[in-house]
This record gives structure tokens, sequence and C-alpha cells, in this order.
């Protein structure tokens, strides 16, 4: 009986084991190959993903709270700073003053005691610093907004690149089906042209050259595949996913034609580009180093208060008698200091000048970009337009050259002509949609529009003016 309880307890134990085991997810390249977890992303999500796992955003924002950080520092300087200390000193000897009456407060001038206490409040004002504190303060702000900018544009880098990968791996698949496609009509057209040859109704020349074409298609469509691998992996890198899981886009390769504005798009990308403003935050940033060298020219006015108590016993220190204070007020001005702060001057205007010559070539880059722009979706339109209207043909010419081969009026290389012509019409055609996306990714990143807020939001006023 207790050979039969230990067996069961055992068997009972493993299954729950097993079960336990069978709750906890697998990593997924843990798991077999038909067992993996296929990701499903749409383009949305794929950009939301890139933007909250990228670390370089991490870095970035970690570099707007220390920007903040400075702008609290350098306002510190306006404030009083006060603090306070005890101290002790034992003297060997020590002068004495001759004792004053019980009911007269002393000079609070201690020269008799060995064993000296001391408890101080100190407090410091800054009232004028030749303008260096000013500088210093507006000089963090304009950091602030140059870090704040700079996170904008790599926000805009990741969703480029985020939108680029996913574009392309819509392309990579659509030239899969194109080439699989194309394989496929090869190889019903090669067994067709090969039971005509046995039949006796075609030539041994039409089946070999059928044969060899279904040849010739074959590396294109490995290249395919091995594009589709390629543009996933890196897609996953930007991702943070592990090359093992596979991902299922739940989008196709579309467009939506949008107006091409060029004085519009070029207001837009001056007004709005990270790169621009961060051009003209640089100069900010250089005008007011200008400032803060310019302070050493300048006088520095001071103020500093002091209360004390000093005894020479610890407990009896906080004592009417024992206490002093003092206020001091100092200036100093430099008369000479070796032509440093002109220097400095000098160089913080040289830095102001660089950063105005920046400016004007980011400003010329900006009309480049977006004209480019501009031109690349012309191009690519009138590509998808002019296959689009080539397409319907293609098919139309494929089907008379079947008909017209197995009534012996064309020739076998005419339908190969036209399987390739078709194939080549719809890779044109995908091309150029994926060109047209490309090129208004691009447009996006120079004129400063974030994808999902510019998107969503223009989505928001479309159902808005629909209801």
């Amino acid at each position: 009986m207790r050979h039969l309880f230990g067996k069961g307890a055992i068997y009972l134990l493993a299954l729950f084991l097993s079960f336990a085991a069978a709750a906890v997810p697998a990593r997924c390249e843990e798991l077999p190959v038909k067992e993996k977890e296929v990701l499903p992303l749409s383009l949305d999500d794929t950009i939301r993903m890139a933007l909250g796992n990228n670390r370089d955003i991490r870095i970035h924002e970690e570099e707007v709270s220390f920007a903040k950080a400075n702008i609290t520092a350098a306002q510190s300087k306006f404030f009083p700073q006060a603090s306070i200390g005890y101290g002790f000193m034992y003297n060997d000897a020590v002068a004495t003053t001759n004792s004053l009456p019980n009911n007269r407060k002393d000079t609070r001038i201690f020269y008799g005691f060995k064993s000296n206490n001391q408890l101080t409040l100190d407090g410091n004002q800054m009232i004028y610093d030749g303008g260096a504190s000013i500088a210093n303060l507006k000089e963090a702000r304009v950091r602030l907004k140059v870090q704040e900018e700079t996170l904008a544009a790599r926000r805009l880098d990741i969703e480029f690149e985020a939108r680029r990968l996913f574009y392309g791996l819509l392309l990579a698949y659509e030239t899969l089906r194109i080439n699989q496609n194309l394989v496929d009509q090869s190889r019903s057209h090669y067994e067709n042209v090969r039971n005509k040859f046995e039949q006796g109704t075609s030539s041994r020349f039409d089946a070999l050259q059928s044969k060899v074409q279904v040849s010739k298609l074959i590396p294109a469509l490995v290249q395919a595949e091995n594009s589709i691998e390629i543009i996933s992996n890196d897609l996953k890198k930007l991702l943070y996913l592990d090359i093992g899981c596979g991902i299922r886009l739940k989008e196709s390769l579309r467009y939506l034609p949008i107006d091409v504005n060029l004085e519009e798009f070029l207001s837009e990308a001056y007004r709005n580009s990270p790169q621009m403003r961060l051009k003209i935050l640089g100069v900010d940033l250089e005008k007011w180093a200008i400032e803060f060298a310019k302070s050493g020219w300048y006088p520095n006015i001071n103020a500093a208060g002091n209360y004390l108590y000093t005894s020479d016993k610890i407990m009896n220190m906080i004592n009417p008698r024992h206490d002093n204070w003092n206020l001091r007020l100092s200036a100093s001005f430099s008369i000479f200091d070796g032509m440093s702060t002109l220097a400095k001057v000098k160089e913080a205007q040289s830095r102001y000048s660089q950063a105005a010559l920046s400016k004007e070539n980011i400003i010329e880059q900006i009309a480049v970009d977006v004209r480019r722009g501009c031109l690349d979706l012309k191009e690519s339109h009138a590509i998808i337009l002019s296959q689009k209207d080539s397409l319907a043909e293609a098919k139309d010419a494929l089907n008379i050259s079947y008909i017209g081969y197995d009534n012996g009026v064309m020739i076998n290389l005419d339908v190969i002509d036209a399987q390739v012509s078709l194939s080549q019409v719809e890779k044109n055609l995908a091309g150029g949609i994926y060109d047209y996306l490309i090129a208004e990714a691009f447009l996006d990143k120079v004129m400063g529009r974030e994808y999902l807020s510019f998107y969503l939001k223009k989505s928001e006023e479309a159902n808005d003016k629909k209801k």
C-alpha cells in the first residue's frame, strides 16, 4: 500500500511540474521554429516600440533632466547663502582683560578663554557680479531648450528609421510575392510546353527555353526571401526584439497621395525643424557667452553677515553676554587681468559669428532637402500612375500570349516576355509606392513632424469634419 501511494505521489508531482512549466512562457529563442510567437505589427506599433525602447532616447531624456538641474543651480546665485558652524580651539596661554561689572554687558571681545567654543551663523548675498550670473542663467535656459530640441531631432531620426524599415519590409514581401508568381507562371508554362512537346505540337527548343527560364528566375526568388530576413533582423534590432522572434506586418504596401506645396513645406520646415531651432539656439547661446565673458570688466559687489556666540563652556554659550555680530559690504574691480577678459570676449564673439554662419548653412540645407523631397514625391507619383495604367494592359498581354501560343499564332518567347513584362510592371509599381512613402517620411523629418502626433491629430480632425 505504501509502495502504491509513493508511486501515485510521484506521478502527481511530475504532472504538476509539467503543468507549471507549461504555464511559464518560454523565451522566443527557446521555442521550436514552428512554435515561435509571431508579433503582429502596424506602422503605429512599430514607431511606438522604436521610441519606447530606444536607449539613445532615454539618454537624451536624462540630458534634459540634467539641463533642468543646471537652471536650478544657476538660479541659486541670486539667493542668499547661509551656513551654520561650530568650532573649538584650545589655547595654551591667553591674554586676559579686566573683569566688567555684573550689571553691564561685556565688550564681546574674548581673550581669556583657553577652551574656546564658537557657534557661528554666516550669510552671504551676491549683489552684482558684472552680469555673469544673469548670463549664466540665460545660458542654462537656452541649454535646456537645446537638449529638448536635440531630443526631438533624435525622435525624428528614430521615427524615420522605423518607417524606412517598415516600408522596406513591406516592399520585400511584395517583391517576394511578385517573384513567386513569376516562378509559378513560368513553371506552369513549362509544364504546358513540355506536354505539347510530348504530344508533338511544340518544339524541343521551346521546352528547353521554358525550363531554362524557370532556372533563371530562382536566384531572384531566393534573394527576395533573404531580403525579408535581413530587413526583419534590422527592424528587430531597432525595436530591441529577440532576433529569433517572428514578426507579421498588419499593413500592405499602399499610399495616399498628398498635395505638394513647396512654399508651405519650406515655411513649416523653417518654423518647426529641430535642426533649424538648434542653430537659432546656438546663436542665442553664444550671445550670452559674450555677456558672460564681458562680466570680467565690471565690478563685483557682495554683502555678508555674521552672528556668533563665543564661550569657554558649551552649556553657557547661548548667552546675551557672549553674542556678537557684524556686517560686511565688499566691492572689487579688476584694474588689469593680463588681457584675459578681452581674449575671452573675442573668443566668444568669434563663436557667435560661427553660429550665425552655421545657421545660414542650415537654412540653405533645409531648402535643398525640402525641394529634393518634393521632387521625389512628384517623380514617384508619376511612376505609380504610369505603372497602374500599364498593369491591366500587361495582364491582358499575358493572357493573349497564352491563347496565341496555344493556337500557334505566337511563339514561346512572346509568352516569356509577357510574363517578365508583367512582373516588371508590378515591381515598378511597388518600387514607386515605396519611394513615395520614403519621400513623405523624409519630408516629415525635415519639417519636424512627429508621425504619431501629426497624423493622429490629422485623423481626428478628419473624423470631426465627417461628424
